[in-house]
């Protein structure tokens, strides 16, 4: 298994649709063309995720049609908008079974045999927190949901809905988050219900055998702690069933995990608990703390991040954009987005790229449509994103040992230093990666810590991978006075040095 694998994110009804036209009539998932997926194969994946795949309802698409907000943002956002753009959210699922529109399930079971032909594997959606309106158990098992009074209803309309079912007129709670109004295209399942969670614990060892991984929305909110906080005594189970208090990742995680080995679960996680998630049992977990920094452009607070221990580091799953957050090339200006893309992705853990990122597309399209505005290619991102993800196939990258460097000032006063990071990889002899970014809007200078000691008494040449330059050093000034380091605003090398007679060269 590949240490620090890379993550291929598609919105897949999106993609479908714009399949669709060029094939004049709707397409499915038998449609992907074998050359799509040889070339994903080819820029050096290792996941593909297709982000929606699951069968959602009426209900939640009435939803998404019926909120004015909502509405304003279709149109802002998609060129002659009609209703027949909103989808609703792939969010709002009514049941793990591949959605109607998107071919039968046979055809999931094919691309997932098609994607193993070319040594890629599938990661899929799981949404712990909640249903859709419509799903199945609303009907056939009302205790599964966190449960309101009409005092609720009255105080709070908007976390709050009442619905008929075979058992009478009930109030279920919106699935929410403690900090924002509910979501109202979906119900609030309950976790210290004993019957819901091993029947979500069936669906996870249902999608198991259907794919590679999962990919789970917001998985902190299931959290005993931040559940409770949340939802008090409106979580006490409806039908007299024992509370049940203990984290449910742990329990689950170990069943799928002994009943599919190499399975990898993804956390969706903010708030600091990704440490938490990652002792659950999660693989990876989403780390927002670095694309934050990055988008506050703080050096400084990159560089103390980088710093934890290598074992959390491992597991955290890089990203400059993904569906929730805006276009990287939207808010980050190209030399920036390039800058910090570096860093994002020559950091260890996973890899985790959007589709379109690496055309450098600029709008964010809600979750809720099912079409994008057209969008002109970047040609400076694509030729920066196609030699970046070339350093990322190579074996010290995927494999290797990596560390933090010591930066220091390049001479007395000189301030410029602090805002550069440096660090290096280094695999097996003859595999080794130097990095080094002045992430700040002036020129800079430091000196960089020389993390490779067998270049004594040796003339080296360093070439930049990125940017096809060279520079000679003598091995022992690299060793006793360090690597000198000038860059531009937000610049950066990327050098690699294959050994033996201590030249550095492109991969």
């Amino acid at each position: 298994m590949v240490r620090y694998p890379s993550l291929y994110q598609i919105n897949t009804r999106v993609w479908l649709r714009e399949l669709s036209d060029r094939l004049g009539r709707a397409a499915t998932l038998a449609d992907i063309p074998d050359a799509f997926l040889d070339q994903v194969a080819a820029l050096g994946f290792d996941y593909v995720w297709p982000l929606g795949l699951w069968q959602t309802g009426q209900a939640g698409r009435e939803v998404s049609l019926s909120h004015p907000e909502w509405l304003q943002e279709f149109q802002a956002t998609l060129p002659g908008f009609t209703e027949a753009d909103v989808s609703g959210s792939p969010f709002a699922v009514t049941g793990y079974t591949l959605h109607k529109d998107f071919g039968p399930e046979a055809d999931l079971v094919s691309l997932k045999k098609r994607l193993q032909k070319r040594k890629l594997k599938l990661l899929v959606d799981f949404v712990p927190n909640h249903t859709a309106p419509d799903h199945p158990w609303v009907k056939q098992h009302p205790e599964f949901y966190v449960q309101g009074s009409a005092a609720d209803l009255e105080r709070e309309p908007h976390n709050y809905r009442r619905v008929e079912t075979p058992r009478g007129s009930l109030i279920l709670a919106y699935g929410r988050d403690p900090y924002f109004a509910g979501w109202p295209d979906t119900f609030q399942l309950n976790y210290r219900h004993p019957g819901l969670r091993e029947a979500m614990a069936q669906e996870l060892l249902k999608l198991a055998r259907i794919a590679d991984g999962v990919r789970c929305d917001m998985a902190m909110l299931i959290l005993p702690e931040v559940f409770q906080r949340t939802w008090g005594e409106r979580s006490l189970p409806t039908d007299g069933s024992q509370p049940v208090d203990e984290p449910f990742w742990p329990e689950t995680i170990g069943r799928v995990k002994a009943k599919t080995p190499g399975f990898i679960f993804m956390a969706e996680v903010y708030w600091d608990l990704e440490w938490t998630l990652m002792q659950q049992g999660f693989d990876y977990c989403y780390d927002k703390s670095l694309y934050d920094r990055l988008l506050s452009r703080d050096a400084a607070a990159v560089r103390s991040h980088l710093w934890a221990d290598i074992a959390y580091q491992d597991k955290l799953a890089r990203f400059l954009e993904n569906h929730d957050e805006p276009r990287a090339a939207h808010d980050f200006p190209v030399p920036v987005h390039q800058a910090a893309a570096i860093i994002t992705y020559l950091t260890p853990g996973m890899r985790f790229f959007h589709e379109g990122q690496l055309e450098g597309r600029r709008v964010k399209v809600s979750m809720h449509l099912g079409r994008r505005p057209e969008e002109p290619v970047d040609p400076v991102l694509q030729e920066f994103y196609r030699n970046l993800l070339a350093c990322l196939k190579r074996p010290e990258v995927r494999q290797g040992r990596w560390q933090l460097l010591e930066v220091r000032p390049a001479w007395d006063d000189n301030q410029s230093w602090d805002r550069f990071l440096a660090f290096a990889w280094e695999g097996e002899p003859g595999q080794r990666l130097l990095v080094a970014v002045n992430y700040g809007p002036s020129q800079g200078q430091c000196h960089v810590a020389w993390p490779f000691v067998d270049v004594k008494g040796k003339k080296v040449t360093l070439k930049d991978l990125m940017h096809e330059a060279l520079y000679e050093w003598e091995g022992d000034a690299l060793l006793y006075r360090r690597l000198y380091v000038d860059l531009p605003p937000w610049g950066f090398h990327v050098f690699a040095w294959q050994g033996g007679a201590g030249c550095w060269i492109v991969c």
